[in-house]
């Protein structure tokens, strides 16, 4: 895929490892100049070390707390002489599967910072530049929890059903303008992340694991073609879970993501 329409820099929200990393490898074989946002200064620093080596492409690293106050400041200040053509907003990942009431003060606040706030910030921020240009790209990296509340991803899956509105809507926008906006919904992905959180792949029986690469190539391959596509067969269960009633819709969601009750 030629992905110089979306340079001549990408950046890229929760880029230092799984999905956002493989996103990072495409771009800059394609000739796309990063700069990789993520809270891991050393993973960044690898990352961008091996880009720069294998590429030869630039790489701008910006270790940052993406629910800090001062978030958007430090990322223009960053970006402010350069021009960035692509937008991957890949964190918001969830790293524990537990019941709401169970989990510490000011987890649910963060999950909505990194899901709802920070994508809509940027994609306003980098978004604006690529109206007036007529040309860009945004990616919103979602979850199939978003198709009906998930027991154990209560929060989780109420601030990714906002993203899945907000590309779309994104989508309607920006397209007369030429800018390519997709929600990319994934299933279950192999990542340093769903690791974290103790999934046993025995939860969800007969479900396809995802690979980051592959994950990446279906986004490429979907963006500017449609506002959401959904990776692991859930394009299919999505468009049935719209004419099922709610509990049952909840069953199937539960079952997707590993925490049916």
């Amino acid at each position: 895929m030629d992905l110089s329409r979306y340079g001549p820099w990408a950046f890229i929200a929760g880029g230092s490892e799984g999905v956002g990393a493989s996103f990072a490898r495409s771009l800059a074989a394609g000739g796309i100049n990063l700069v990789i946002a993520a809270r891991k200064r050393e993973a960044i620093q690898a990352l961008a070390a091996e880009l720069r080596q294998a590429f030869g492409v630039e790489v701008r690293e910006l270790p940052i707390n993406l629910c800090a106050v001062d978030m958007l400041r430090q990322v223009e200040v960053a970006t402010r002489d350069i021009e960035i053509g692509m937008l991957i907003c890949n964190a918001g990942a969830e790293n524990s599967l537990s019941p709401f009431l169970d989990r510490k003060p000011g987890r649910a606040e963060m999950m909505i910072a990194l899901n709802v706030t920070v994508p809509t910030q940027l994609a306003y921020h980098f978004g604006s530049g690529m109206r007036e240009r007529r040309r860009g790209g945004i990616i919103i990296v979602g979850s199939n929890s978003c198709h009906a509340g998930a027991p154990r991803q209560v929060v989780y899956s109420a601030a990714k059903a906002y993203q899945f509105n907000f590309a779309e809507g994104l989508w309607a926008e920006l397209r007369p303008h030429d800018v390519h906006v997709l929600g990319l919904i994934l299933g279950l992905t192999n990542t340093p992340n769903l690791a974290r959180t103790g999934f046993k792949f025995e939860m969800a029986a007969g479900l396809v694991m995802s690979e980051p690469d592959d994950v990446v190539r279906q986004g490429f391959e979907y963006l500017g073609r449609e506002p959401i596509h959904c990776i692991g067969g859930w394009t299919e269960r999505w468009r049935q879970l719209r004419g099922l009633p709610r509990g049952e819709a909840m069953a199937m969601v539960g079952h997707g993501v590993g925490t049916k009750t």
